[in-house]
């Protein structure tokens, strides 16, 4: 396999898992506006100071 038909692969798949990830969000959050979804889904990604300092939302004020 080449190496453009591998990242292919992989950019289709980090797309699902981030598709899963908001989904299992939507589940637990059911009233989150799409960018409460969208924060959830960084604090899955970035550590709790960076959540705070670039976007001013505390992931553990918010329960996640």
């Amino acid at each position: 396999m080449n190496p453009a038909r591998k990242l292919a692969i992989v950019s289709q798949l980090t797309l699902a898992a981030e598709e899963l990830a908001r989904a299992g969000i939507r589940e637990r959050h059911p009233n989150a506006t799409g960018r409460e979804i969208e924060l959830r889904l960084g604090a899955l990604r970035l550590d709790r100071d960076t959540m705070i300092r670039v976007f001013g939302w505390d992931p553990e004020k918010q329960r996640y």
